[in-house]
């Protein structure tokens, strides 16, 4: 008899208005401990709001919703010490080092000032920052500094990472760099939680997937079973399978009026 899956983020009717809009329309997330889970959407479905609530940046309207466990409204603190999160916008101290960033991050996480400073060094050496360690992270490249938030991330061995496009403009080497760490976390049961546009890194790294429309969860399962859901005989790919849920059928081609 198999055991009941362990799950790292739950959410029950998880909602969110704007006024008379609502953003998140009674979201129920189940993400298991150690999957890749990657949380897809068009434009305005949702994505942002919802990664907001799980991150603890934004309230919610309704609903409820557990990290590991933990209630997020109870004890908020202890769920927030097991998180790891890149934000699309880093929002990095620009005018500290790499070194000095992430022995304040690990500072502000509890950490004593040496085992900071020791987590620095293996991980600038890990995301191949070492040689720009003095260096200023306004002098980064758009990469490296995405390889510094994911750093900064990781110094206090979250148990939930979430990422919100950190393949936005990062160059082949940094995003094999990124991938190869990303798919080690999740060999020691780290959870991931993706969010992206581009399919192609969604389906070559995930697990799991959840699609979210208009404010409601459309589909939430294994890569595999969403990618058998289509008609006909084998599997179709993400990127069908997406547009097939979200009602984006093929529609006649667009051609501009004065280009012939």
């Amino acid at each position: 008899m198999n055991a009941s899956p362990t799950y790292s983020i739950e959410t029950r009717g998880l909602t969110r208005r704007f006024g008379d809009f609502t953003a998140v329309d009674g979201v129920d997330l189940r993400v298991e401990e150690g999957s890749f889970f990657g949380f897809l959407g068009p434009n305005g479905a949702g994505k942002s709001t919802t990664l907001k609530m799980l991150t603890g940046l934004l309230q919610p309207s309704g609903g409820e919703i557990r990290i590991l466990g933990m209630d997020f409204s109870k004890e908020p603190e202890a769920v927030k010490q097991r998180l790891g999160v890149v934000p699309e916008g880093l929002a990095l101290f620009d005018r500290l080092t790499g070194g000095e960033y992430l022995t304040f991050v690990g500072r502000m996480y509890g950490l004593d000032r040496r085992l900071a400073a020791d987590r620095g060094e293996e991980l600038l050496a890990v995301m191949n920052l070492t040689e720009n360690r003095g260096q200023f992270i306004v002098d980064y490249s758009h990469g490296m500094q995405k390889k510094l938030a994911l750093a900064a991330s990781l110094i206090h061995n979250p148990r939930v990472l979430f990422l919100d496009e950190p393949f936005e403009g990062v160059d082949a080497i940094a995003a094999r760099d990124i991938k190869d760490i990303l798919t080690s976390l999740t060999e020691r049961k780290v959870t991931i939680f993706l969010t992206s546009h581009v399919l192609e890194i969604v389906e070559r790294l995930c697990t799991h997937i959840g699609i979210i429309h208009q404010g409601k969860l459309l589909a939430q399962d294994t890569l595999d079973a969403l990618r058998s859901g289509g008609v006909g005989e084998g599997r179709e790919t993400l990127e069908n399978a997406f547009i097939r849920l979200v009602g984006g059928g093929k529609k006649e081609t667009k051609t501009l009026s004065w280009i012939t």
